[in-house]
Parts: C-alpha cells; sequence; structure tokens
C-alpha cells in the first residue's frame, strides 16, 4: 500500500481555502431559499449575490 505525503504547502492553502468559506446560519439559508423561489431574480443571479458556486 502506497503512502501519501502531503506537503507543508498544502496544507496551508487547505487550511486557507477552508477559512474563507463562507458559514451560512440556518435563518440565511432560508432567506436565500425564499428568494429563489420567489422568482425575482435567475438562480444564477441570486448565487452571483451570495457568492454560491
Amino acid at each position: 500500500m502506497r503512502k501519501t505525503t502531503t506537503s507543508h504547502g498544502e496544507k496551508v492553502v487547505k487550511e486557507i481555502k477552508l477559512g474563507t468559506r463562507k458559514q451560512y446560519s440556518s435563518e440565511e439559508k432560508i432567506q436565500i431559499v425564499l428568494d429563489g423561489l420567489r422568482g425575482e431574480n435567475s438562480i444564477a443571479e441570486l448565487c452571483r449575490r451570495e457568492g454560491i458556486s
């Protein structure tokens, strides 16, 4: 069995990515879904506005 090793740089990049992700509260998630269901803007526009990919 082959072991993969992770370099220090890769670990740092992974930590930065995890630290910069937006954490949505339950209320924020509900509001985003309701905005999408309302249909005033397209889903693509809603995602751009919220920074969701």
